[in-house]
């Protein structure tokens, strides 16, 4: 479902002292961005929080009512540090309560393995009034309490989440890029890129420089939600920055 003229965004809170530490090296910040791009929904914050409960509210509130959507990674599972469900039933006001039909799922799941003891049904508990999210990996699922959005830490587990989420969100149209890149100091063409953008209200451009061969150059990314508008960004820049005697590179470098 989309909306071509508004532009929805959403909030991301990654949660866990293990990513604060290093111990992990956080994968879905970048993930969850590209998939959010593909619905037509601009990744538009992310907070890092420990796993202390009133830091998770405090991260929740605040995105929650800046974005159109929150999507929170992290601390959905089995031991006493995974919080993030009492933190956002907190947040919402609301409380935790077993949820029948993930009960039902980690019954069948962990039925040759071990069954469902203590540990194992904490993954049932969810903010009063959520649905959930289903889950091919693992049997635990993720929640989903209207436009908020609760999934696992563990990468692969958050894509299949993910997965299961596809066209189910209302977006605008996905963000369309073209890369130019040049050998140049971005320095050098600072006023011109200024001006491109200034020019084309549709559209933004980022610049990345590199050292390369050694060599200094810059990648210069346009992007838009309107292929019409990105062309005539882009042939405005490329004009520009040949008028400058500046060789580009369509595709980039």
């Amino acid at each position: 479902m989309t909306s071509p003229e508004k532009i929805w965004t959403a909030g991301l809170v990654v949660i866990g002292d293990e990513i604060l530490s290093g111990r992990t090296h956080d994968k879905n910040i970048a993930q969850v961005a590209s998939w959010l791009q593909v619905q037509g929904i601009r990744l538009a914050e992310v907070r890092v929080v420990p796993d202390v409960e009133g830091r998770i509210v405090a991260a929740v509130n605040d995105l929650r009512a800046a974005y159109d959507y929150l999507f929170t990674t992290g601390g959905i599972g089995p031991t006493h540090d995974d919080i993030t469900v009492d933190a956002v039933a907190a947040a919402l006001g609301v409380p935790v309560v077993v949820h029948p039909e993930a009960r039902a799922l980690l019954e069948r799941y962990y039925e040759t393995r071990g069954g469902l003891n203590e540990g194992r049904l904490r993954m049932a508990r969810v903010p009063e009034g959520s649905d959930l999210i289903p889950n091919r990996m693992s049997g635990a699922p993720g929640i989903r309490r209207g436009n908020l959005f609760l999934m696992a830490g563990v990468p692969h587990i958050t894509a299949g989440m993910l997965d299961a989420l596809t066209g189910e969100l209302e977006g605008g149209a996905p963000l369309l890029t073209e890369t130019i890149g040049c050998w140049i100091a971005e320095s050098e063409v600072a006023d011109l890129l200024r001006r491109t953008e200034a020019a084309h209200e549709a559209c933004q451009i980022g610049s990345y420089p590199f050292f390369r061969e050694g060599r200094v150059g810059a990648n210069f990314v346009v992007r838009s939600t309107s292929a019409d508008a990105l062309k005539t960004c882009c042939d405005s820049l490329i004009e520009g920055l040949t008028a400058g005697g500046y060789a580009c590179t369509p595709g980039g470098i």
